[in-house]
């Protein structure tokens, strides 16, 4: 008796966003096998829509150190006098890490164009709002 001449298997690469696959079959299972695996990404998906979209809704901040004192002046956090470690400390903490210099500069800046007052001696000077954010 002579067996059928069994045809080669079918290999086919399958790319979905960053995730690759690669299926090697007979040609009779390749459509389960496909909607098998396209079964499972899209549940994985639904499960943590996140790990992929997060990173395209959070696109770099490109902000310059004055940018990021004004902010915080629109927000009214200058209501209360701060002092320079004080800035650079809130700053930090949002993310923004620039040089205590860089930070300095700016708060002077700021004082000149009359958004911000200081008070005080050298090296122990205070930062307030001179006038409110609108």
């Amino acid at each position: 008796m002579t067996q059928p001449s069994q045809k080669p298997p079918i290999r086919l690469k399958m790319r979905i966003g960053e995730i690759e696959f690669e299926i090697e079959c007979q040609e009779d299972q390749l459509q389960s096998a496909v909607d098998r695996i396209l079964s499972t990404v899209t549940e994985k998906l639904k499960q943590a829509p996140l790990s992929i979209t997060e990173r395209a809704a959070a696109p770099p901040r490109a902000e310059t150190c004055k940018g990021v004192i004004q902010k915080l002046w629109e927000e009214g956090w200058f209501a209360m006098p701060k002092t320079l470690s004080e800035v650079h400390s809130e700053m930090a903490k949002r993310g923004f890490h620039y040089d205590r210099t860089a930070v300095a500069h700016a708060l002077i800046d700021l004082v000149k164009e009359g958004i911000l007052t200081r008070d005080g001696k050298p090296r122990r000077y205070q930062y307030a709002q001179k006038r409110p954010p609108p």
